[in-house]
């Protein structure tokens, strides 16, 4: 029987239009299967994907997610008097053990993975912040040290595991570079959300017009104009973060600063319970998984 092995670059340069998804791609190692009777190399053993497959419900949640952390970081840092760095502790190790619980999944399970994604979005919040605010780094620095950490993430990512498909994160190595990879998004969408709301001086509700567009923009280049899922979807990812900050600033703040004056704890409870819905939705339908992983528990 012949072979057809894939080449390492397909996964990154060929994505497979899907609907309402932008990041489906082959992978050398979910499309290759092992020669008959051989074990795979322990990095390119197969099990299930450990991320959701990229639906609306996922751009939904994300948002909800990073409107969260905006709030709750506000919430706890100001509200509960726990300051900036007792923040950071708490939250970090909130997020510390959520990782642990996600890394010992065998597959993707949409309360843990999301209660995952909601901390990291304070945790990455909280990195932007306590360089900023307590360390005096300006936003513009801050900005660019995240954006190259990041590119460094994606070139050690890519080098090691020829992909980096969100679809094909099935080992431990490429779970690890993925989770590093969502910090950093964070922390960058932080920084450069910040960098320009004081720049531009929009408001609240303007900047989120902005940043909305820009996504929009970025899901007409890859639908029409063919922009690389991949790129696309990190693009996206990263833009996310600055339109959660400015819905949930604009939902929190007082009406003096521009906002509609909710206040953290209402909006913040608000979006808690959205994303707990949904997580709740999506762990009953399974309509997240990931179509090889859903077609083995339907033939099981």
């Amino acid at each position: 029987m012949r072979t057809v092995r894939l080449a390492s670059q397909d996964a990154f340069r060929c994505p497979v239009a899907r609907s309402l998804s932008m990041t489906y791609e082959t992978s050398e190692t979910s499309a290759v299967p092992a020669a008959e009777g051989s074990a795979a190399p322990e990095r390119h053993r197969l099990r299930w994907n450990k991320v959701p497959e990229v639906t609306v419900y996922f751009w939904i949640i994300k948002v909800l997610c990073t409107t969260v952390g905006e709030t709750v970081a506000d919430l706890l840092n100001e509200k509960a008097g726990l300051g900036l760095t007792g923040v950071s502790v708490l939250m970090s190790a909130l997020l510390a053990v959520a990782l642990v619980v996600q890394f010992r999944t065998s597959a993707y399970r949409p309360g843990v993975y999301w209660l995952a994604v909601a901390l990291i979005s304070v945790v990455g919040t909280l990195i932007s912040d306590n360089l900023t605010d307590n360390m005096g780094v300006p936003l513009e620095l801050s900005t660019t040290v995240f954006a190259l950490v990041l590119a460094v993430v994606f070139v050690v990512w890519y080098r090691r595991e020829r992909t980096l498909s969100i679809h094909s994160i099935d080992t431990t190595s490429r779970e690890s570079f993925y989770w590093l990879a969502v910090l950093f998004t964070f922390a960058l969408g932080t920084a450069a959300g910040d960098l320009v709301s004081e720049r531009m001086n929009l408001g609240y509700w303007l900047s989120a017009v902005l940043f909305a567009m820009a996504i929009a923009a970025v899901g007409v280049a890859h639908f029409a104009l063919g922009l690389n899922a991949v790129w696309g979807f990190w693009i996206a990812y990263i833009l996310t973060r600055p339109l959660g900050a400015s819905i949930g600033d604009y939902l929190s703040q007082p009406s003096g600063d521009g906002g509609l004056g909710l206040g953290t704890v209402i909006t913040s409870a608000l979006f808690l319970s959205v994303i707990l819905a949904l997580v709740v939705y999506l762990g009953v339908t399974r309509k997240d998984v990931t179509e090889p992983e859903r077609a083995a528990r339907h033939a099981a």
